[in-house]
C-alpha cells in the first residue's frame, strides 16, 4: 500500500479524540449519557464502544508488530465491551484513557517502516478462517470511527457564542 494511504489512515486515527473533545467540550457531565433518540446511543455509549474497538483492534496490530504471523481469535468488541466497565465511566476520564490509547497507536503506527504494515495474523473464530494485516486493522478502525465521530458531533448541542 502506498505511503499515502498509510499517513491517511494515521491521520484519521489521530484525529479521533481531538474531536470527541471538541463536540463534548462544555457538554454537562449528565447530558453525555443520555440519548437524543429513543433507543440510539447517547454520547458515552458512542466513547464506550470506541474504546472497546481499539482495545480489540489495536489489540490486534499490536499482536502483529510483536509477534512473528501470529494467530488470534477474533473478539467483537460488542461483546468485549461487557467485559469492561466502559458504559458505567464517567464520560471525561473514559476521553483521557480513549486518547491515551490512540496516542498510542498513532505513535506505534507512525514509527512503522512501510513493510510492517503489510505483516498478517491469521484470524480465526468468527467463521471462515481470515489474513488481516497491519494496514488492514488500522484502515478498518479508522473508517468505522469516522460514522461514530460523525455521530457524536450530531448529537450534541453547538456550544452558543
Amino acid at each position: 500500500m502506498p505511503e499515502l494511504q498509510r499517513e491517511k489512515v494515521v491521520e484519521m486515527l489521530a484525529q479521533g479524540p481531538p474531536r470527541i473533545a471538541a463536540a463534548s467540550a462544555g457538554i454537562p457531565p449528565a447530558d453525555l449519557r443520555v440519548s437524543v433518540e429513543p433507543g440510539a446511543w447517547s454520547a458515552n455509549e458512542v466513547l464506550a464502544h470506541l474504546r472497546a474497538c481499539g482495545d480489540v483492534w489495536a489489540g490486534c496490530i499490536e499482536r502483529i508488530v510483536a509477534e512473528e504471523r501470529p494467530t488470534i481469535r477474533a473478539m467483537n468488541p460488542r461483546t468485549w465491551i461487557e467485559k469492561t466497565d466502559y458504559l458505567e465511566q464517567d464520560f471525561q476520564r473514559s476521553l483521557e484513557a480513549f486518547t491515551a490509547q490512540r496516542e498510542a497507536l498513532v505513535e506505534l503506527l507512525s514509527g512503522l517502516p512501510g513493510e510492517a504494515w503489510s505483516r498478517a495474523a491469521t484470524v480465526t473464530g468468527a467463521g471462515k478462517t481470515l489474513e488481516r494485516t497491519v494496514f488492514a486493522y488500522a484502515e478498518w478502525m479508522a473508517t468505522h470511527e469516522r460514522s461514530h465521530l460523525k455521530q457524536i458531533e450530531r448529537m450534541l448541542p453547538k456550544p452558543r457564542l
